[in-house]
């Protein structure tokens, strides 16, 4: 790649070539022999132009810049006012049935910058990264992530495969790496964009390792315990100064450095804790990891050295995909906390510190003795935004490797913080500010006022509202069918929050937003397909729904309710494709691997009936049938990475693991399933059926050493290769927690299997005690009852007989004698009983014996 890109991508500009771009003649020169003077010149407005629109709405400070000072038309003189280009930016920009935000300033800088980008490019290589960039930048402005119909990202191997070569730029790469990283996790391709994160750390040399230290986090801790910390490195380069700690940070009393005493002026304000008992940082009193093996264990946790900005771009980004929403995610704060305390330590970039201090923001949102500062800093973060405080240049250089919010979403998120505070009036305040009714109707609602929810509505709609005043008014210069144009979408989404408000008008209000927005507005469809699915109209949800998927596909919950609306009406193709889409979107959502895993079965079911008249031995249809459970086992054993305590979930992958033969799954699905239930429902808990299925499979293999080794390796489901599995389920799981009869039946059963005689004797024995005789109480009365007792006495005679002889040291026959004797002596009200007899000559038998 040519220098010139090479400094336009990474924002760097020699002073030297800053000069010479000044005259018009020096940029002919230096395009030369690299790219086309014209293209080059397009590249430079179009990054201009994107920048300012970043300036405006991210970074700040104040743009003292207009488009109409940009943009002259030389044939048409007449004066274009700023609110008209802009009003015209923001309605372009609208895509998919999502409006772009309407208050975002200096919309049209962004317009532009997509205009010129989209222009044909035959010598800039570097293109479409800056398409990719102003695609982030677009996907950020609409109310909710959709596809947009470019390829750009998709071209980008060959500019990846270019950056790598021999003499390629390593930090390039990871910066392209990063920012694709990004935009998949906007599209909730969290997996996808978490391996671009590593890759990206892997391009840009920086090494890391999540581990432990010695340490303690409150004032008043005695002892000291493990404690996470992440030790990361910057690999060395030759165009930066030496990654070394300076005197000045070194630490040499073993206590962490007050960034906020330390921190650059230019830099946001790190605020203190300030807390009675939490440190300000965790002091580790170790001078070494936890681990000596690793290749950082040469890194003090107390005076790590400074990381370079990209790597701490790539830490900050790896923080995106753990998730802190679940409860399943409990320890996601002690995760990300390490990563966020890392990139803290050594403030070296404006916009990377304030990213920095917004997440661990975030993550001390949630603990009483950290909200406090959690929103003063939040606060601070705001503020700071119009404020010249760090130049401009310093704040854009690492904007696009990093996910740092807009203003107004800065903004949206201390008033969602103040609401979970219960400052609703504060919170409400904001969001009329910024406009964003929808979440103004949700604080009207939660003080039980829906009333007022609704005449703000309407007063939106009716134009008595500020929002009309300053946005619908400003066309009033336009023709009418350009006004009603622009805010077709705006008003489109108002009418669907007015059919939330209003359930009894829902299906008016929900069409004519459809219809205002000229059959663009997946809100509607989404609205409306819920409200019928809401009310059993299953056949009208259909049809809703496929046309908000088909606007915009991104949302998995939208494709969930559409597989839900096919079950119901017993459609297991279009159930099992739209689950599909589901997992695609989120491959953690468990509830929709289980459901897709319910609609193979279904469909297995289906086939089977349908082919029930056909010939019975068709391979083909057995084939299928068999693929089917397959992928059924295969999406349940995939959703309950992420359902792990969801029993009824282990109980379908139980019964699927047994039918397709999958035995050890089977086993280790009925030990999550007794974990999880045993407490509430005790032997209940237990498949016996499925249990002596997993004894009949390690027992119909004969028992010889012969062969072992193999066997276990060769077959996991079936003798040898299973004991092991079953044996754990009986000692550690199942008989330390409930008993039946049947399972210490089954388990007698196994412990003979494998000789060992006096364990099987004492599992039949407690299998006597659990059961009819055992329980058998004097005074009853049930004849049949007794009967099965009686049967059960003489078999464990037969047991004691055969067993006991091969088990030194006990007394069977005396024990058989007692167990006759205790029997009969509860049971004397059935002597009249046929059966009787057969107690008497077992009395005899075993005097015989004697």
């Amino acid at each position: 790649m040519d220098a010139l890109e090479s400094s336009l991508l990474n924002g760097t500009w020699d002073s030297k070539l800053h000069t010479e771009l000044e005259q018009r003649s020096a940029i002919a020169m230096l395009a030369k022999d690299v790219i086309d003077e014209r293209e080059f010149i397009q590249v430079i407005l179009a990054v201009a132009s994107l920048h300012a629109f970043i300036q405006a709405n991210w970074t700040g400070p104040d743009l003292n810049i207009k488009p109409s000072e940009v943009i002259v038309d030389t044939m048409n003189p007449i004066l274009i006012s700023d609110e008209v280009l802009d009003m015209k930016a923001v309605t372009e920009l609208a895509y998919g049935g999502e409006p772009a935000y309407h208050l975002a300033q200096h919309a049209t800088f962004l317009r532009l910058a997509q205009l010129i980008f989209a222009l044909p490019y035959h010598h800039c290589i570097s293109i479409d990264w800056w398409r990719l960039r102003t695609t982030i930048i677009h996907e950020q402005l609409l109310d909710e992530a959709v596809p947009l119909p470019t390829d750009a990202h998709d071209s980008l191997g060959s500019l990846l495969q270019t950056l790598t070569g021999d003499r390629g730029d390593r930090d390039l790469v990871g910066r392209l790496q990063l920012e694709q990283g990004r935009l998949e996790h906007i599209f909730c391709h969290d997996k996808v964009a978490s391996d671009r994160f590593v890759q990206a750390a892997r391009a840009a040399g920086l090494q890391y390792e999540l581990t432990g230290a010695l340490g303690r986090r409150t004032k008043y801790q005695q002892n000291d315990l493990s404690q996470l910390v992440l030790l990361a490195e910057s690999r060395k380069r030759n165009d930066s100064p030496a990654e070394a700690v300076p005197n000045d940070l070194a630490d040499q009393s073993r206590t962490p450095v007050n960034v906020s005493i330390m921190t650059d002026p230019s830099l946001p304000v790190t605020l203190e804790l300030n807390d009675d008992t939490l440190l300000e940082q965790t002091i580790f009193t170790s001078s070494a990891p936890s681990s000596t093996t690793s290749q950082l264990s040469h890194l003090d946790p107390v005076s790590q050295p400074p990381l370079h900005p990209l790597d701490q771009c790539i830490l900050l980004s790896l923080c995106l995909n753990v998730r802190n929403t679940s409860p399943s995610h409990g320890l996601t704060s002690e995760q990300m906390s390490p990563y966020v305390a890392r990139v803290i330590s050594h403030p070296r970039n404006w916009s990377i510190h304030t990213m920095a201090l917004l997440l661990r923001s975030r993550l001390e949102s949630t603990r009483t003795r950290t909200v406090e500062r959690s929103v003063l800093q939040l606060q601070a973060l705001v503020d700071q935004m119009p404020t010249a405080d760090s130049p401009l240049p310093e704040r854009l250089l690492y904007f696009h490797s990093i996910p740092l919010p807009s203003k107004w979403e800065m903004e949206r998120e201390l008033a969602l913080r103040f609401l979970t505070l219960g400052v609703v009036k504060s919170a409400l305040e904001i969001f009329e500010r910024l406009e964003m009714w929808e979440e103004v109707v949700k604080c009207w609602q939660s003080m039980e006022r829906t009333d007022k929810a609704i005449v703000v509505v309407r007063d939106l709609l009716e134009g008595r509202k500020e929002e009309v005043e300053s946005v619908i008014s400003r066309g009033k210069d336009l023709p009418s069918p350009r006004r009603g144009k622009l805010d077709s979408v705006r008003q489109a989404k108002l009418w669907c929050l007015l059919g939330d408000l209003e359930p009894d008008n829902a299906v008016e209000h929900y069409e004519r937003a459809w219809a205002l927005s000229k059959e663009t507005s997946g809100r509607a469809m989404r609205s409306l397909g819920g409200y019928y699915f809401a009310r059993g109209e299953f056949e009208k949800v259909i049809p809703c729904l496929q046309r908000a998927v088909k606007i915009n596909p991104l949302l998995s919950r939208s494709w969930f309710i559409l597989g839900c609306a096919y079950i119901r009406l017993e459609n297991w193709e279009g159930a099992r494709d739209s689950f599909s889409r589901c997992v695609s979107i989120d491959d953690e959502d468990g509830e929709s691997w289980n459901n897709l895993a319910s609609m193979y079965l279904r469909l297995d079911s289906s086939q089977n009936i349908s082919e029930s008249n056909g010939v019975s031995g068709d391979e083909s249809f057995k084939a299928k049938s068999f693929s089917n459970r397959m992928l059924a086992f295969r999406a349940l054993k995939q959703g309950l990475k992420y359902s792990y305590d969801n029993w009824r979930m282990w109980t379908n992958y139980m019964i699927v693991a047994v039918d397709v033969g999958e035995l050890s799954e089977a086993c280790r699905a009925l030990t999550r399933i007794v974990e999880e239930r045993s407490a509430k429902i005790g032997a209940e808990c237990v498949d016996e059926e499925v249990l002596e299925r997993l004894v009949n499979a390690v027992t119909r293999v004969p028992a010889g050493d012969d062969d072992r080794g193999r066997d276990a390796v060769n077959n996991p489901s079936e003798g040898h290769g299973l004991l092991r599995r079953v044996l754990e389920l009986f000692d550690r799981t199942i008989l330390p927690r409930v008993s039946s009869p049947r399972i210490f039946r089954a388990y007698a059963r196994l412990l003979t299997w494998q000789s060992r005689w006096e364990d099987a004797l004492k599992a039949h024995l407690d299998w006597y005690r659990c059961g009819v005789a055992g329980t058998f109480e004097k005074g009853e009365t049930d004849v049949e009852r007794w009967r099965d007792a009686v049967s059960e006495v003489e078999e464990v005679m037969d047991v004691l007989r055969n067993f006991g002889p091969r088990v030194q040291g006990i007394n069977w026959k005396h024990q058989g004698r007692s167990i006759v004797r205790t029997f009969m002596g509860r049971s004397k009200e059935f002597e009249d009983e046929p059966e009787w007899s057969r107690l008497i000559e077992l009395q005899n038998e075993l005097r015989t014996e004697e």
